[in-house]
């Protein structure tokens, strides 16, 4: 008896399609019997299309959009079957059948009677001679894979004979067995849809088979029937969803529960593996799948429809599943193809070939010779620095939300620099003060390297590097903050190179984009001034690179992160500009001119260059000549970037030194630190830093561009900018600037002594301010370090309860007066009373009052002269209770703080951690340079 066949054409939203899948199906030279044409809902022209071809018949499926729920309907509505002879031929709108196709299926399925399924080849529809599938297969833990995929066709796979699977497209299958098996699982709507399928008919004894000689378009894998495209994170979901409902329904009873259980903790650990992976964009899709198959309902249905037509054992199915073998060959191979398709286009100068070593060299010279004498020092201390606290586990106790022991004591949100301190330390940790120590010996040096590397990426030339690494180390504001003490400036000219590369390379790149993030958070905590310019150079990244902006945009998070408590805190008093304080402990500045900005002077005194000039007897206006005469050059190479080749990198570069320069401007107007009685600027160095940076970029692009010419030009700058450095670094190598070494006491050691035995101890610290006024600063045990400083404290301009008792206290001391003195030093346990030495001829004759009237006090005992002034003892102090709080884990706020940022932080260090070989070739057209930065990309596995 002759087979009949039923063909059953299934469209959803594929008119684009159907054309040529109907001309080829009326093209076969073995016509099917009958036809049934299938509309799944399409919103286009798809059933009038089939319609007009089908005499105006088409059955449309309500409620069911997926291909094997209109195959099940096509066959609700055909006749019954007459024989079991009778095949279904199941075709998609894009599954056009070259004119033997369903002869050749025939031909395989009437020569072997055990045959129920038949597959053709699968070949793509916008490239005929290559494979889109061939076959489908299982590992050993359940995951599909297609055995032939992306392969040129050369008849290499036509010996295959049994498959464990066949794509749905295309498939030949007895009808009495679909309806035997109850056709494709529901809850399977494309899939793994066919290979369930193609596994359950196995089960009840049945063959699958490929037939190579019958070949068949596919536009697409069965995720994207109907559809134009789909996320990563929802091409993950649908597969991942399938084989967890494959594995509920196929598992043994027993383990059921087991797998059941196990869904949830799989999907959590699989999505660290995501990120580790580089594929972040799999992670919602992969705990999407886990809560759906938490809750499938069609399991139970499932298992029974296995129970029900199973006549055969699991090795019937594990004899074709995939070995562990085959399944790492085909992962290398799928490694190396990959890693072929992402090469640079480019060679950068090699570190060592362009004289990398030497600069580094160079910069540590001249490192040593400034800050030298600080080698055998424990900590520093001076103008912004301050030690940090002793134990690694102190440090940490003041990052988050809690109590903070400065001023009068509050519970409130940490500054995020204390992380950054607390890392710092960390390195460091059985003396962690001596990082602060390291950190200016290296100095100079780390700052050249950074420099190098981030010009070695925009330049080809050898000498761009080099020269761009020797101004980034001399930079005045980099100067400028170690002289006087600003550590987060320091820390965020160091990287801010490293994150502008980093930056560079997040557009294409997901291990550089959580390296960027982690690089932001740092800077941005250590100079949060540069937040809203960094802010909007992203947005200007963004839009010149759109599909990197899944990327990018996630770079600012762990900052936000960071500053989410804080800026709360901050908006709450109403005092939002105060986010932008520099963090740690304030220092008085003077208001630079827009002038001094623009030559890189954070401060006043030209660079040095007027202290420095003085002692030569020459005109005061001769300073100002020579500090522009030494400008000039990088000026005009900066300049002239914008008028030779190469403007997609002098431009981004100009715009970020111009951007650089107006937040300077404005930090140097932001009044929102108080310093005693007097407010000061935030510091403007990190803004002159990306100002800086900018400038040695559009200088780094000219010399680049003017090749063999740059020679000359290269050295005048290298020159000048040295030169220009040398009054900073002769202020530091004489110690004429205001950070010293420190032995790393806080307060004199006589009241370390005492505080070392009671950590509730408080010293009454009374500063002498010009006008005749006193501030005052409470400090409790050893001192208060550098990482308690809050700028919540140092911008709040309202007076607690207890900062009205301190005032009234210290009013007191420093006059005679009937007020309970000793009473309120028991109350809040104050055992000593430092007064420290002024500088300022306008506050000596206050200070000079404050120590006559404590002299004359019977209360207290003079101790005498110290390194941190004149210290009184309180000798009858009274046992008591000093104010404290909870730490950062003290609460349930606090907690919660710190395990979201700690979650933040980790899965970004997961992404950030590079997991695979980079490769690169050279290029083959040297201006292809120029786009992007041409920054080496890393393959994912």
């Amino acid at each position: 008896m002759q087979p009949r066949v039923i063909a059953v054409l299934v469209a959803l939203n594929g008119a684009r399609y159907l054309p040529r899948t109907l001309a080829a199906l009326a093209a076969q030279t073995r016509r099917p019997d009958a036809t049934i044409y299938v509309d799944a809902g399409s919103t286009d022209t798809s059933a009038a299309l089939m319609a007009e071809v089908g005499s105006g018949h088409v059955e449309t499926t309500p409620g069911r959009r997926s291909f094997g729920g209109a195959v099940a309907h096509a066959m609700l509505v055909s006749p019954p079957a007459d024989s079991d002879n009778e095949w279904m031929w199941l075709l998609g709108h894009d599954n056009a059948p070259e004119p033997t196709a369903l002869a050749a299926l025939l031909g395989a399925v009437e020569v072997a009677p055990s045959v129920a399924i038949a597959g053709p080849k699968l070949m793509r529809l916008d490239e005929p001679d290559v494979i889109a599938s061939f076959g489908e297969t299982l590992t050993a833990y359940g995951r599909s894979v297609s055995l032939v995929d992306g392969e040129l066709d050369q008849a290499q796979h036509d010996i295959q004979s049994d498959h464990l699977g066949v794509a749905a497209g295309g498939m030949l299958v007895r009808r009495t067995v679909f309806a035997a098996l109850g056709g494709f699982d529901r809850a399977l709507p494309s899939a793994d849809a066919a290979l369930d399928f193609a596994v359950r008919a196995r089960l009840a004894g049945h063959r699958v088979v490929g037939v190579p000689t019958a070949r068949v378009t596919s536009a697409g894998p069965p995720e994207l029937f109907g559809k134009r495209s789909l996320s990563v994170g929802a091409q993950n979901h649908i597969r991942r969803f399938a084989q967890l409902h494959r594995r509920l329904a196929w598992a043994p009873a027993a383990a059921v529960p087991v797998h059941w259980l196990a869904l949830l903790p799989l999907a959590v650990l699989r999505s660290l593996g995501h990120l580790i992976a580089k594929r972040p964009g799999a992670v919602g899709g992969e705990l999407a799948a886990a809560l759906r198959a938490s809750f499938d309902g069609s399991i139970p249905a499932a298992r029974s429809n296995i129970r029900r037509n199973r006549t055969m054992g699991w090795a019937a199915v594990d004899a074709l599943r995939l070995s562990w073998s085959d399944v790492r060959e085909r992962r290398s191979s799928e490694r190396s193809a990959a890693a072929a398709r992402y090469t640079t286009i480019r060679e950068r100068p090699g570190f060592f070939v362009s004289g990398g070593p030497w600069v580094m060299l160079l910069a540590a010279l001249a490192g040593v010779i400034a800050f030298g004498r600080f080698v055998d020092a424990q900590a520093l201390a001076g103008g912004g620095l301050l030690p940090l606290s002793t134990s690694v586990g102190e440090l940490w106790s003041h990052v988050g939300y809690g109590w903070h022991d400065i001023a009068s004591g509050f519970i409130g949100a940490a500054d995020p620099f204390a992380t950054v301190l607390a890392l710092l330390g960390s390195l460091t940790f059985w003396a962690p003060s001596l990082s602060i120590v390291l950190l200016y010996l290296a100095a100079l040096p780390l700052a050249a390297l950074t420099a190098w590397f981030c010009a070695a990426r925009i330049s080809e030339r050898i000498w761009p590097p080099a020269i761009a690494a020797i101004a980034w180390a001399v930079a005045p504001p980099f100067l400028a903050s170690l002289s006087g003490g600003h550590l987060g400036a320091v820390i965020a000219h160091i990287l801010l190179p490293t994150l502008v590369l980093a930056v560079v390379n997040a557009a294409r790149n997901w291990s550089m984009a959580a390296l960027a993030a982690l690089l932001f958070a740092a800077v941005v905590a250590s100079a949060p001034i540069l937040a809203p310019a960094l802010v909007l150079g992203l947005v200007a990244w963004i839009v010149a690179h759109p599909r990197g902006v899944l990327r990018i945009i996630g770079i600012p998070i762990p900052a936000a992160a960071l500053f989410a408590p804080l800026v709360v805190e901050q908006l709450a008093r109403g005092n939002w500009l105060a986010l932008f304080a520099e963090p740690g402990i304030p220092v008085l500045g003077a208001v630079p001119t827009a002038l001094h900005l623009a030559l890189g002077e954070s401060a006043t005194g030209l660079l040095g260059w007027e202290a420095f000039l003085a002692p030569l007897g020459l005109p005061g206006g001769i300073a100002p000549i020579v500090v522009v005469a030494l400008l000039v050059p990088l000026g005009i190479l900066a300049v002239l970037s914008l008028f030779l080749p190469g403007t997609r990198r002098s431009v981004p570069a100009m715009a970020m030194a111009l951007l650089g320069f107006a937040t300077a401007v404005v930090a140097s107007q932001l009044m929102v630190t108080m310093v005693g009685s007097q407010t000061t600027p935030i510091w403007a160095a990190p803004a002159l830093s990306l100002y800086w940076l900018g400038l040695t970029g559009a200088m780094v692009v000219t010399l680049d561009v003017i090749r063999r010419a740059a020679t000359a030009p290269a050295l005048i700058a290298a020159v000048t900018l040295v030169t220009l450095a040398v009054p900073a670094l002769t202020v530091a190598a004489t110690d004429a600037m205001d950070v010293t070494a420190s032995n790393g006491r806080l307060l004199p050691a006589f009241a370390s002594a005492e505080a070392a035995n009671r950590a509730e101890l408080g010293t009454l610290q009374i500063t002498a301010q010009p006008g005749g006024g006193v501030a005052t600063t409470l400090h409790r045990g050893l001192g208060t370090t550098l990482d308690e400083q809050s700028t919540l404290a140092s911008t709040d301009n309202s007076l607690s309860e207890t900062d009205d008792r301190l005032a009234t206290l210290a009013g007191n001391l420093a006059s005679r007066s009937g007020f309970d003195i000793a009473g309120e030093l028991d109350s809040l346990q104050i055992a000593f009373v430092l007064v420290p030495n002024v500088t300022d001829d306008s506050a000596a004759s206050t200070r000079q009052r404050v120590a006559d009237a404590l002299d004359g006090n019977r209360l207290l005992t003079p101790i005498g002269s110290t390194a941190n002034g004149f210290l009184w003892n309180y000798g009858d102090l009274a046992e008591g209770e000093a104010p404290t709080g909870p730490g950062p884990l003290g609460t349930q706020l606090g907690v919660w703080i710190i395990i979201g940022q700690a979650v933040v932080f980790g899965l970004t260090l997961l992404l950030a951690i590079p997991t695979t070989r980079r490769r690169r070739v050279r290029a083959a057209r040297a201006d292809a340079v120029t786009s992007d930065l041409d920054i080496t990309e890393e393959v994912s596995a």
